[in-house]
């Protein structure tokens, strides 16, 4: 599902799913950040590519940039970066454990 896109010389978001509800990048506040990088962990998660000569708006372009740099690492990470945290929490995770009988 697309998350993040460039339409008429401007930067898109959505933070929900079951609808078609597309914000302006430069409404962008922190707990919509993480929300989005929730999906870009746990679902397929598509962004236009960044293109200056498509975002005309200098705040857009801006912060388009560099979320899609920042995402774009990310994604391209998340393997290495999931196994990180599961070697991180194995021990604690096998300690408490519930044993099947």
């Amino acid at each position: 599902m697309k998350y993040l896109k460039i339409e008429n010389n401007k930067g898109y978001y959505r933070t929900d799913t079951t609808k078609e509800e597309w914000l302006e990048l430069d409404q962008i506040n922190k707990d919509q950040l993480l929300t989005l990088l929730k999906f870009a962990s746990t679902e397929e998660f598509e962004m236009d590519e960044h293109k200056d000569e498509f975002l005309q708006n200098p705040a857009h372009n801006i912060i388009y940039k560099n979320i899609y740099e920042k995402f774009k690492d990310f994604l391209g990470n998340k393997t290495r970066f999931q196994d990180s945290v599961e070697a991180m929490y194995k021990t604690a995770i096998e300690k408490y454990k519930v044993q099947e009988e």
